[in-house]
């Protein structure tokens, strides 16, 4: 009988989190039935040795280089079997029944094709990057001007990161963190796999852009909870291709989902906007004593 959940992990250098992390999962997961597959991309400090011989039963695909989130992702959802696949950071904790509501929740709503829980930083307060809209770029515009922090009611400048709606309640976004993602095996018969384009980031946003346009809903459910280290992972291994990265996959995602809203003009020069965040970002980064991609997490 094939179990309600496949887990699907990328991994990378990162032996003492993953290892956190699948602790948490048998500890916490008390109703579903679900396997785990944890694909590692080439990582040199005992990831692959620590699951053999911790971890009989998690299913292990070993990369011989670093293939990203994306192609890990897609290598672990060809081989799944579950109703349900669980896109799974490895530098996250799942909290008592986290899992089990997910696919509850999933199973009271059949029109949801993606959901995702309430995602926390270690300190407990709301990760705000686990429910976001599809970045247009007068959403990004709020965001990175501080408009949407001087108006976090406001739907028409807090809509990037939906602070206009309360936390504690379940709602539709447009889009769900990939660092933990719900999604219904009748969306991946659908739309297929994640787009390997994106090597890593943005491949979240697109996917959901995708299953939004099949028709199917996408959810915050905040009553599952887990906690994400974030920048503790694979950005933390190469910090520097992980900022291109990022960069990279947004300009992919806008040129594949957004330009076509827009007259050419401005796509280019929203493209030398995104040049210059990149520099900028590359040159922060440059000085930092602690090398990480993205924002530090509290």
């Amino acid at each position: 009988m094939n179990p309600d959940l496949s887990l699907c992990i990328p991994t990378l250098n990162a032996k003492t989190l993953l290892r956190d992390c699948l602790q948490s999962i048998y500890a916490n997961t008390r109703v579903i039935t679900f396997e785990i597959i944890a694909v590692d991309n080439a990582s040199q400090d005992g990831t692959v040795e620590m699951l053999q011989a911790e971890f009989p039963a998690v299913r292990l695909i070993v990369n011989d280089h670093n293939a990203g989130f994306s192609r890990p992702i897609n290598q672990a959802l060809r081989v799944s079997q579950g109703r349900y696949a669980l896109l799974l950071n490895n530098d996250t904790i799942v909290r008592p029944d986290a899992l089990d509501r997910l696919v509850q929740f999933a199973d009271a709503h059949p029109e949801i094709g993606i959901c995702g829980p309430k995602v926390l930083n270690r300190d407990g307060t709301l990760q705000k990057q686990c429910r976001r809209s599809f970045a247009t770029p007068w959403d990004l515009f709020c965001y990175f001007s501080g408009l949407a922090a001087l108006f976090p009611k406001s739907r028409l400048f807090a809509r990037y990161l939906v602070t206009y709606e309360d936390e504690n309640k379940t709602h539709a976004v447009d889009a769900v963190s990939g660092s933990c993602m719900l999604i219904r095996r009748a969306v991946m018969d659908a739309i297929g796999l994640l787009d390997e384009q994106f090597f890593a980031y943005q491949e979240d946003a697109d996917y959901c852009f995708r299953a939004k346009q099949a028709g199917w809903h996408v959810y915050y459910y905040p009553r599952a909870q887990i906690v994400h280290y974030a920048s503790q992972g694979g950005s933390r291994a190469d910090p520097y291709r992980s900022i291109i990265e990022w960069h990279r996959s947004y300009f992919i995602y806008y040129r594949k989902n957004l330009a076509s809203r827009y007259v050419f003009l401005f796509n280019w020069l929203y493209y030398v906007v995104m040049l210059l965040k990149l520099g900028v970002a590359l040159l922060v980064n440059f000085f930092r004593k602690d090398k990480f991609a993205g924002s530090r997490k509290p």
